[in-house]
């Protein structure tokens, strides 16, 4: 595929790699029986196949040691609302390729774990959004997180200190998923 190739190069072209954090992600919802197959297929290649790829070439450039991060979403383990179903698929597999890369790379001490954020103040998903008084209601915590929150957190596994944490989920969401 060309966006696969093109996202390998890039990896390849950046030169050794200490950490790897793949960030990005797309959102498609609805019913699963109207949704678009080919947006559900784009969503699909964002979110899962990138990060796998995309963690598979940056760990053949990492040296012993390296971090490989990956962004996913604390609806990989609790889905309140109807309308996800695809979405969800998609961050769920992302922990189960953080449990397996995390055992295929241990051995060159590679750590590989999942953030998993809640509700956070982007522009995918404003504070102030026609959405956020919906996603609130559930949380223990009756505010948005912040991109430096989530930002501290990938900070901290990148660390030599987090030198320990593989295969894991880290979920940082004000308690939505409690």
């Amino acid at each position: 595929m060309r966006a696969r190739d093109e996202l390998i190069a890039a990896i390849r072209n950046a030169g050794p790699i200490d950490i790897f954090v793949y960030n990005a992600g797309l959102l498609v919802f609805g019913d699963p029986l109207t949704l678009d197959a080919d947006d559900v297929d784009r969503m699909i290649n964002v979110n899962v196949r990138g990060a796998y790829f995309g963690s598979v070439e940056a760990s053949r450039l990492m040296p012993e040691g390296g971090r490989i991060l990956v962004i996913g979403s604390d609806t990989a383990d609790s889905m309140p609302f109807p309308g996800l179903a695809a979405y969800v698929l998609t961050k769920a597999a992302m922990q189960g390729m953080a449990r397996g890369l995390a055992r295929d790379l241990g051995p060159r001490e590679i750590t590989v774990n999942v953030i998993q954020p809640g509700p956070t103040d982007t522009d995918m998903n404003p504070a102030d959004g026609p959405r956020a008084a919906g996603m609130l209601e559930p949380m223990a915590i009756k505010r948005y997180g912040t991109a430096d929150e989530v930002a501290s957190l990938t900070l901290y596994l990148a660390g030599s200190q987090a030198r320990g944490i593989t295969g894991a989920m880290h979920t940082i969401d004000g308690g939505f998923a409690a």
